[in-house]
């Protein structure tokens, strides 16, 4: 930068006092505008300059500018509004001597509203002939010099205001979250499901395996979790009589963070009585095709180098997407009826990780501290799930990775359990809802009994009274919606789809090459 931080500060504050001892309110209360910076390019933009002239189109604008051009007696800048950019153009013997001070002591990033009306320049850009200029709002820390953006990626993330200003496609990222989320609530709205609301802070934390954040309320004198998963209170509400429902959510798990990891997330968790995970297969179809389609305006996207086609779904059970994208260097491929054996899947995983320690891969966990059916899982983690790239329904889940899951009538080791896989991301979980109260309790203890941080440390007793007054057959799902929105947008760090993302606190030095407002002591 060409100036300190502090130095910016005080010459803008300087500026700020000059504005006020010209008689103008650097803060004003309001501003009553005609049109957005965006509304008018939207409306205006094919407008020809001798239509323009004819129509003499009036218009009250506000908003931040982002470039100055003085001339002597005028001056051009740009002033920036929901996304678009707007010129404006301010002469002296038009806005009068104390509007034309007023201009000369702006700066970027300030907020203005002017009143006037549209002409087209010389050169042919749509551009307001500014008959008066307030300014609404003083900026006293520069935008980033010369608009290249923050090149600094945690400065990004942490000062989301500036990159929402000045990094291209910011915007529209968040632009499309929103419309991906209205677009699922319009798709189950019209399906019958009723959205609710359940709590975020509980006595229990269940519903899904993770390690919880933990508060506590003073006025009772317990701890509470904040919420790992809906899912137990969403089933709560199918023994309630509603039949269908879903919540957009907030959870929380007090894990690592990664590319596809942030303590805070968002999903959309809906269950369906009298169905099972076989109709949430098609549903699942249905719903995720037709948001693409609503969403991009297609059903083919790329995600990084890949071309993903909505219109090729694939099912396959873990055991056929094991065998399918075992690594051809590593020997035979293990069969479905290996995998399905006892023992089969440790001496599988066994043969995969001497293969991998050669240099080619990174090993699984040693074969010897787990089930056969949690190796099964670690199995395809490792050769499979990178490689689901076009859209895929993995499903017949191992039990044992599956504690809330029905059994499959003929195969009490597979779980009715499917997940939902584009693009290498993990995007949903969905199964089969056991609802024998004496099988869950059951797996409840068994989880308890094994023990760790990310297993409950209770059974939830009022969830298994719940199901003893009945919950009918049901199917539930949860899909990610943050992850969903990396996959629309071509991200590829889940950073990039949360508007303010939990990073580690900043470093005084950090926050001042950033241009934080100087504590107030720096400037005496």
């Amino acid at each position: 930068m060409p100036f300190e931080p502090l130095d910016q500060f005080l010459q803008r504050q300087k500026k700020l006092e000059q504005i006020a001892a010209l008689g103008h309110d650097p803060y004003p209360h309001k501003f009553d505008y005609t049109a957005t910076p965006a509304e008018v390019v939207e409306k205006y933009g094919t407008r020809t300059a001798a239509k323009l002239d004819t129509e003499r189109v009036l218009v009250r604008v506000a908003g931040r500018i982002l470039t100055m051009r003085l001339h002597g007696k005028a001056g051009f800048a740009h002033i920036h509004g929901q996304g678009k950019r707007l010129q404006i153009y301010v002469k002296l013997d038009v806005v009068g001597e104390p509007g034309f001070q007023l201009f000369q002591l702006l700066d970027m990033g300030d907020v203005i509203g002017v009143a006037g009306h549209l002409f087209r320049t010389k050169t042919n850009e749509l551009t307001i002939w500014v008959e008066q200029l307030t300014l609404l709002t003083k900026a006293l820390l520069p935008l980033p010099e010369k608009w290249h953006g923050l090149a600094d990626v945690e400065l990004r993330y942490r000062q989301r205001y500036l990159d929402l200003l000045v990094s291209e496609g910011v915007r529209e990222i968040f632009t499309r979250r929103a419309q991906i989320v209205r677009e699922l609530r319009n798709f189950f709205d019209a399906r019958g499901y009723i959205e609710v609301e359940t709590p975020m802070m509980q006595p229990l934390a269940g519903g899904a395996t993770a390690r919880p954040f933990i508060t506590h309320h003073n006025t009772l004198d317990i701890n509470l979790y904040l919420r790992i998963a809906t899912e137990l209170y969403l089933k709560r509400l199918l023994v309630g009589g509603l039949d269908r429902v879903y919540e957009i959510n907030r959870n929380f798990r007090n894990e690592g963070i990664s590319t596809q990891h942030n303590p805070e997330f968002t999903m959309l968790e809906f269950y369906q009585a009298y169905s099972d995970y076989r109709d949430l297969m098609d549903l699942s179809e249905e719903l995720l095709t037709g948001l693409v389609q609503q969403v991009c305006g297609t059903t083919q996207i790329h995600y990084g180098e890949h071309e993903i086609d909505f219109r090729r779904w694939e099912r396959l059970s873990m055991r056929e997407a094991i065998c399918r994208h075992w690594p051809t260097a590593a020997g035979a491929a293990p069969t479905g009826q290996q995998l399905a054996a006892a023992g089969g899947p440790r001496a599988a995983v066994e043969r995969y990780n001497a293969w991998a320690r050669g240099g080619h891969a990174e090993p699984t966990a040693s074969a010897a501290k787990f089930s056969d059916g949690e190796l099964t899982g670690l199995l395809f983690e490792a050769v499979a799930e990178p490689k689901l790239i076009q859209p895929t329904l993995l499903y017949d889940y191992p039990t044992d990775l599956s504690p809330l899951s029905k059994c499959r009538p003929d195969d009490p080791l597979l779980a009715e359990r499917l997940e939902i896989f584009i693009g290498g991301l993990e995007l949903g979980n969905a199964f089969s809802e056991l609802n024998d109260p004496a099988e869950q309790e059951r797996r409840f203890r068994e989880q308890v009994a094994h023990g760790g941080e990310e297993v409950p440390k209770e059974v939830d007793m009022d969830y298994i009274r719940a199901l003893c007054h009945a919950m009918p057959p049901a199917a539930g799902e949860g899909i990610g919606i943050d992850r969903l929105t990396m996959l629309l947008t071509d991200s590829h760090s889940i950073r990039e789809v949360i508007l303010f993302p939990l990073l580690r606190p900043e470093a005084r030095s950090l926050a001042a090459s950033a241009g934080e407002r100087p504590d107030p002591g720096d400037a005496k």
